[in-house]
């Protein structure tokens, strides 16, 4: 497959630090204490980040480092995506507002951070141990669209134990919500990623990446279907 991501660097610029700590992805009924909890964090990681976004225009990066309490196993559990997906769905509410990458990075720390700024073209991804492309017609929704990234990865070798830094861009039609996109992707990357439970299929180790790029661009021709550019590397 011919390869034609558009890689995004890291934004640059000065971080912000956050004064309410990040909060995962919940999809607990309202009123349960996690998504309250998260509703707060998404709502000050906007007040501050605000006066950034308004001093730019056009497509913009995003980038949230997370700071976890020593107790926490930084490779098990508290997935990067799922700290990054409600506050690029949050931001994305404001109007004209384009997030086209969006970066995490996860560590033991006291504080975490977040910036915003232009998104800027790279020609230099991540120095990978693992590269390669898939594309796919099918529904993220299903496990179809799964089955079809992991068959196209039938060659990949699983990365050493560890720490792992992921780059997926993704170039997609018109018609598709690139955020939905990530969560089912990397749960078919089990072939990389290895699996939590050996007989269990789109449930990857992946609360070892700590550092993770997504980025998105469009190609009309696509129509519904989804090419997605895989950059991976052991950081053990």
């Amino acid at each position: 497959m011919e390869q034609t991501a558009l890689w995004i660097a890291r934004p640059e610029g000065a971080a912000v630090r956050l004064r309410l700590p990040p909060r995962l992805a919940s999809w607990n009924a309202v009123g349960d204490p996690a998504p309250v909890r998260l509703a707060a964090a998404l709502a000050d990681a906007e007040e501050l980040l605000t006066p950034m976004i308004d001093r730019l225009n056009g497509p913009l990066a995003l980038q949230l480092d997370v700071g976890l309490t020593a107790t926490v196993p930084l490779l098990a559990h508290h997935d990067l995506d799922n700290y990054l997906f409600p506050l690029a769905v949050h931001l994305m509410k404001r109007p004209d507002m384009a997030i086209v990458s969006v970066w995490g990075t996860k560590r033991h720390g006291a504080t975490s951070t977040v910036r915003v700024a232009p998104a800027a073209v790279t020609s230099e991804r991540l120095a990978a141990d693992f590269v390669g492309a898939v594309r796919t017609t099918a529904s993220a929704s299903t496990t179809v669209f799964k089955q079809q990234i992991s068959d196209q990865l039938s060659c990949a070798s699983e990365l050493p134990p560890g720490p792992v830094a992921l780059e997926l861009a993704f170039e997609v039609g018109a018609r598709r919500n690139w955020l939905n996109l990530w969560k089912p992707t990397i749960d078919a990357l089990d072939r990389l990623l290895g699996r939590t439970f050996a007989t269990r299929s789109w449930h990857p180790r992946d609360g070892r990446i700590t550092e993770l790029g997504l980025h998105c661009s469009a190609d009309h021709t696509l129509g519904n279907d989804v090419v997605v550019h895989i950059a991976a590397r052991s950081l053990g």
